[in-house]
């Protein structure tokens, strides 16, 4: 399929082949039929893409503190690749649209194949012919709506909520400042509502255009007939309600809200303009700003919008989906009319020419629309039966060269850590990639060279070519990824965790034994880390019990992380700690037999952790992940104590080991600070690439995968019962 899209270090525009995204459950895949172009929030993000470096970082201050912190945490040389590759990467375009379902995922009863949907999200209504949109970010059109006029679905209840914001009551009057497309649909909104509407843009084409549509008066901030305007109709009182609508670097509209506004009134920001409040105006006449967040309640909520958990109707009355089926019933009875909006119908396949001319000015308008060409069914293919071959694998041996890749997955842990590895190894065939969103899929390929970019797991799995799979995806679905690679006969490498439950990691095991394949890898990087593996050298063997301490300062999470949604994704612990504890048992060199974990209350992800870990010979390990800590501190120290020795690592930028006096030196400290942090994946990447070509042993035993794995689980089960979990072995 086709899909708009741009790269934002170039500042290129593209319409892309991209593969088909797959129908998920809870959502349902929709064939676009029109899409709509925001000339504000879209052209907005074109011609900051179109700028300098220097540019970019000068228009998004947010995302520069965000690299200086991670520059702090990971290092120069990673933070930079990581960044680049973010900016060197295709992105989608488009957030409203209105098609026709094509399919319909799992968990879906209210829409069927051939229904008409109006479709919202930055992520899921983007100009490209086929988009999966979950549950609450669709809505059915009314039968007589025109499918052009449905495509206005998201920017009506973007404007629609900032309406509500506002409270408008019968009799009031309102400014509306900037007559852009979502200013013009403000106007319609709040004549609907019998609110009078004073306009306000420097263009008097598009001042024109909001009178027509209802607005009582319209003109020019500098000019005085705007506010004579608001004098005749408030008798001097000033309006109820402002509602910033502009864009621009200017202060002009907000010092215009304070002079026009009556005592008390409200001023709501929609757009994305200049708030440098002059203090004195808006003390004086105690003004309400209020801030509109886009279509409504549910925006950025990921149990919302993704997993389709809707608000209670008595507690939440307009969210999201509602707002958007309010809209789309308002165009339908004639009470908003989106037709003199449209200035500009563009066939998709000039999606590019189009943009172009909207950012030269070459193309003035409102709302532009794209068409997308009607589908033609595809005919079946024809099919032939192939009988089942049901051979029991052989035990591994070595394979050709290349090995041939396949990672199930291209999400930001993939592209910075794994690939860029990958793709410079000898030896190494990038062969596949698999995503449920067709886009990343294709900017994984261009980036490393994948010779298929496809959204078909199954034939993936199915191609006796591909030698090993990487299944680098969301953390529910690692385990069922797993089992189903093992049984195909590949070798597989999954990130961590291996699974987020018991019954999880019985069927990966199960797997196993169904199949005769224990080719398995998980990715517990740390162990192979070079300063790490050269301290545990320069600490030598022991004698007696050992005493370890890790302490993992993590960040906090921002909003709508996905990793926040603990009912699927599992705790960020159960994500993550399975790190912690393979380092530490290998360093310890035994698998634990018990856990005791505490938490404290009040913080993300379930509050700060404590977890002690005791092993068969009476040492012990203790991992503090805390998530309360002081973001410039080091994610990660450890230490171990053991035989008058002491091992101490920092951050993976420094280590040390001190010895007692007797044994005839005191201390060994790395040599140099490494220019930056290795904390593994390259050596842990290459042991598992020679452990496939050559058929040795993978790099971890299978059985310390599984008891790390159940050791992290254990944690959950003894915050859950305040108390030791021990961890029996079974026959």
């Amino acid at each position: 399929m086709k899909q708009v899209v741009q790269n934002y270090k170039s500042g290129e525009l593209a319409v892309l082949d991209v593969p088909v995204p797959g129908c998920k459950p809870g959502g349902v895949l929709v064939r676009s039929a029109y899409s709509l172009i925001s000339t504000g929030t879209e052209l907005m993000k074109v011609s900051e893409a179109g700028m300098s470096m220097l540019g970019k970082a000068r228009s998004r201050p947010d995302q520069v503190a965000k690299v200086m912190q991670s520059v702090a945490t990971n290092g120069l040389p990673a933070t930079y690749r990581k960044v680049m590759g973010k900016l060197d990467s295709y992105t989608p375009l488009g957030y409203s649209l209105c098609g026709v379902v094509e399919q319909v995922g799992t968990g879906i009863d209210e829409v069927k194949v051939g229904d008409l949907v109006a479709c919202a999200g930055n992520e899921h209504a983007l100009h490209a012919e086929l988009n999966w949109v979950p549950k609450n970010l669709y809505a059915r059109v009314p039968d007589r709506l025109a499918p052009r006029h449905a495509a206005f679905g998201t920017v009506g209840s973007i404007a629609l909520q900032g309406v509500r914001r506002g409270e408008p009551q019968l009799g009031d009057v309102a400014l509306v400042i900037g007559l852009g497309l979502i200013g013009q649909l403000v106007v319609q909104l709040l004549v609907a509502s019998g609110v009078r509407v004073v306009g306000v843009d420097p263009d008097p084409v598009r001042c024109e255009l909001a009178e027509r549509l209802g607005a009582a008066s319209c003109g020019d901030p500098a000019s005085a007939a705007v506010e004579a305007a608001v004098a005749e109709l408030t008798d001097g009182h000033g309006v109820d309600q402002v509602y910033l609508a502009a864009g621009g670097g200017s202060n002009q509209p907000v010092e215009l809200a304070a002079r026009l506004c009556r005592d008390r009134g409200r001023v709501v920001d929609i757009g994305k303009c200049r708030l440098d409040l002059p203090w004195n105006a808006y003390y004086e006449k105690e003004l309400d700003v209020r801030f509109s967040r886009s279509y409504g309640p549910g925006r950025y909520d990921p149990e919302y919008e993704l997993e389709g958990r809707d608000y209670p109707i008595g507690y939440v009355r307009w969210t999201e989906r509602r707002n958007l089926a309010c809209f789309l019933d308002l165009v339908a009875r004639g009470r908003v009319d989106v037709e003199p909006l449209v200035s500009h119908v563009a066939d998709f396949d000039d999606a590019v020419e189009t943009y172009q001319r909207l950012k030269d000015g070459d193309l003035k308008a409102v709302a532009v629309l794209f068409r997308y060409p009607p589908h033609a069914p595809e005919a079946p293919a024809p099919e032939v039966a192939v009988p089942a071959v049901n051979v029991r694998p052989r035990p591994a041996r070595a394979t050709r060269t290349p090995v041939r890749l396949a990672f199930v997955g291209a999400g930001n842990y993939a592209t910075s850590m794994l690939l860029p590895h990958l793709a410079q190894r000898d030896g190494v065939e990038l062969s596949a990639v698999v995503t449920t969103t067709a886009l990343s899929a294709a900017n994984a390929q261009r980036k490393f060279g994948f010779a298929q970019a496809t959204t078909d797991l199954d034939a993936v799995l199915g191609d006796k070519a591909i030698d090993a799979v990487f299944v680098v995806t969301r953390h529910s679905s690692h385990a069922e990824l797993t089992r189903k690679a093992l049984l195909a006969g590949k070798a597989v490498f999954v990130e961590k965790p291996l699974a987020l439950t018991e019954d999880e990691l019985t069927g990966v095991l199960a797997a196993v034994e169904e199949s005769g394949n224990d080719r398995l890898q998980v990715g517990f990087n740390r162990r192979f880390a070079p300063l790490l593996t050269e301290a545990g050298k320069r600490f030598g063997a022991r004698t007696g019990p050992a005493h370890l301490r890790y302490l993992v300062n993590a960040d906090r999470l921002q909003h709508g992380s996905w990793y926040l949604q603990q009912g699927t994704e599992g705790s960020r612990f159960e994500g993550e700690g399975g790190h912690f504890v393979d380092t530490a048992s290998w360093l310890l060199g035994a698998d634990p037999v018990s856990v005791y974990a505490v938490a404290s209350s009040g913080n993300e992800g379930g509050g700060d952790i404590q977890a002690v870990l005791r092993y068969p010979d009476g040492s012990t390990a203790t991992i503090s992940y805390v998530t309360s800590g002081a973001p410039g501190f080091p994610k990660e120290t450890l230490d171990l104590v053991a035989d008058g020795k002491v091992l101490r690592l920092d951050d993976f930028v420094r280590a040390s080991v001190y010895f007692a006096s007797t044994a005839g030196r005191k201390k060994w400290v790395s040599a140099r600070l490494p220019k930056a942090r290795d904390k593994g994946q390259s050596a842990e990447l290459a042991a598992f690439v020679r452990a496939v070509r050559t058929g040795g042993p993978m790099p971890v035993p299978l059985e310390s995968l599984v008891a790390t794995t159940a050791a992290t689980l254990a944690v959950r089960a003894s915050l859950a019962g305040g108390a030791p979990v021990t961890l029996a072995r079974t026959r």
